[in-house]
């Protein structure tokens, strides 16, 4: 893909030179508008500064969470006329049934796993869910899939870098799944009572 290729190209020559700075701009862009994941850049510096690949975590979730916010309120302004020219009907009333079950949730699996975290932000304002269970959602997704990744890179270097390269997104889906199933374990615990009552 020539157009994903100079956009990463365009990404790191641009923001990158910015340090921490290029870092949030990123971070905050993704979560609205732009399609070039913050762990890019995330992963690049945490490279050349093992000792700040922390600091770089956090700066990277603030921005994201930020950015989020952003896109919660392009959905919130811009409601169903302004998201349908961009995502079809048959996803944004998948995302939605999504949203009235599972409301925080469907934000947690956004922020950790592959699939694009801004769509998720920009309809969560289009289906008014919880503004404070969004950002705490937000807050807890982003900054484990971040601080995973740079502590491993803090570890483990290059060889970790090849590992997030390659199975990254594998392993977040296999958690969120995980996760999934605990919460539905302990839902229905809860729904039946303990055993033998």
């Amino acid at each position: 893909m020539k157009i994903v290729a100079s956009l990463i190209e365009w990404t790191t020559r641009t923001l990158g030179p910015l340090g921490s700075l290029g870092l949030f701009i990123l971070a905050f862009m993704e979560s609205s508008f732009f399609p070039i994941p913050p762990d890019l850049l995330l992963i690049v510096l945490s490279l050349a500064s093992p000792e700040k690949a922390l600091w770089f975590a956090l700066i990277c979730t603030l921005g994201s969470v930020l950015g989020g916010m952003l896109g919660y309120g392009i959905g919130y302004v811009g409601k169903i006329a302004f998201v349908s020219r961009f995502f079809s009907k048959e996803k944004i009333a998948k995302v939605h049934k999504l949203f009235n079950r599972y409301e925080a949730w469907a934000i947690f699996i956004a922020g950790f796993s592959p699939i694009p975290y801004k769509i998720f932000t920009i309809l969560g304002g289009v289906f008014y869910i919880d503004f404070r269970k969004f950002v705490i959602a937000s807050i807890f997704s982003r900054s484990l899939r971040f601080f995973i990744e740079a502590l491993l890179i803090m570890l483990y270097g290059q060889i970790m870098v090849d590992f997030i390269d390659k199975y990254f997104n594998l392993v977040s889906t296999i958690v969120v799944l995980a996760a999934i199933l605990v919460y539905f374990i302990y839902r229905n615990y809860r729904k039946n009572g303990k055993p033998g009552n």
